[in-house]
């Protein structure tokens, strides 16, 4: 408990950080994921070809190399200049939203093509079948799935650190220097992380029951 007790002002601002960074990129990913989407199920072949393009890049590229690319290449284009939280936030948004893509267009793919016919015969666009009818019906399909890709996203801010942003993957480091036992400090971030992962079980759990009730 010293570890933990002597240090808490380290374990506050760090796991704050790791919330912030999570939460943006969080939304961050699901908006560039389900633009991405779009792409993919588009009628458009440029659009199809993009998107496939895109996600097939960023997937096997190792989100390393993403964040590294953030890091230290961004600010040399001359673009914008952004803080490293900024440019960490960015490199998970570009990299997680390839995988949300995919699991929504798997979920997209569950949807019966009698829907999307019935609402094109009905006046609908491209657009307005995708966001009314078939997204919505697709996204019950897919909480486990995108639930642990967000997961996953959580888990993958620790990267950050190595990046001078402070989240949790940084208490380590910062424990080391201080003189203390760097094994019970990664023992007391492991179970931060367990605490802030249940929420998001839980949530998984509350989407699937109440969308299984109105199916």
């Amino acid at each position: 408990m010293s570890v933990l007790l002597d240090n808490l002002d380290l374990f506050i601002r760090g796991f704050l950080g790791t919330i912030q960074l999570f939460v943006i990129a969080a939304i961050g990913s699901l908006v560039v994921g389900g633009v991405l989407a779009a792409m993919r199920v588009s009628p458009v072949p440029f659009l199809r070809g993009a998107g496939m393009t895109y996600v097939n890049i960023v997937r096997n590229t190792p989100l390393t190399l993403v964040l590294f690319f953030f890091a230290f290449a961004w600010n040399r284009l001359d673009i914008v200049t952004l803080p490293f939280f900024a440019l960490a936030a960015s490199g998970l948004i570009v990299y997680t939203a390839a995988f949300v893509c995919e699991v929504l267009r798997s979920g997209v793919n569950t949807v019966p093509v009698g829907q999307a016919e019935a609402s094109r015969a009905l006046g609908l666009n491209f657009g307005l079948t995708l966001s009314q009818v078939v997204m919505p019906q697709a996204l019950r399909a897919v909480v486990p799935p995108l639930v642990s890709v967000e997961i996953a996203l959580l888990k993958n801010t620790t990267i950050a650190a190595g990046f001078s942003v402070v989240e949790a993957g940084s208490i380590i480091p910062s424990l080391s220097e201080r003189g203390y036992n760097v094994l019970v400090g990664g023992l007391w971030v492991a179970l931060g992380f367990v605490i802030l992962v249940v929420p998001l079980t839980l949530l998984q759990r509350y989407l699937e029951r109440r969308w299984r009730v109105a199916r």
